[in-house]
């Protein structure tokens, strides 16, 4: 529980950080972004493995770099089911997608990796 939590947080902290250098990436307050951690955490257990497959071989053919259009989707299906977080294109979506890979990486680092049961 205190792993989901912290996990929750990390999340947080890169949808801020994306706000704030991204520029694009727009969230209006605290609560929304509570709830875009959250949404984005469901999106990318339950949406994101099954795109994945579907566009494995797009992933093989660039030899993995198709993955950043993937997150850049998962990040921009947060925005769309949210309405204070919004999304002003492609490269937005690309480029907040990166700072939260890079922060969740970080946040991995420190919390430790996920327990498999």
């Amino acid at each position: 529980m205190i792993r989901l939590v912290l996990r929750t947080l990390v999340g947080m902290a890169g949808l801020w950080l994306a706000d704030r250098f991204v520029p694009g990436v727009n969230i209006a307050d605290g609560t929304t972004l509570l709830i875009a951690a959250l949404i984005l955490g469901v999106v990318n257990a339950v949406v994101r493995p099954v795109v994945i497959l579907l566009t494995l071989p797009a992933t093989l053919l660039t030899l993995g770099l198709f993955l950043l259009v993937v997150n850049a989707g998962m990040f921009s299906l947060t925005a769309y089911f949210l309405e204070g977080f919004s999304v002003a294109g492609f490269w937005p979506a690309v480029f907040g997608a990166l700072v939260m890979t890079v922060v969740n990486w970080a946040g991995q680092l420190v919390i430790g990796p996920r327990e498999e049961r």
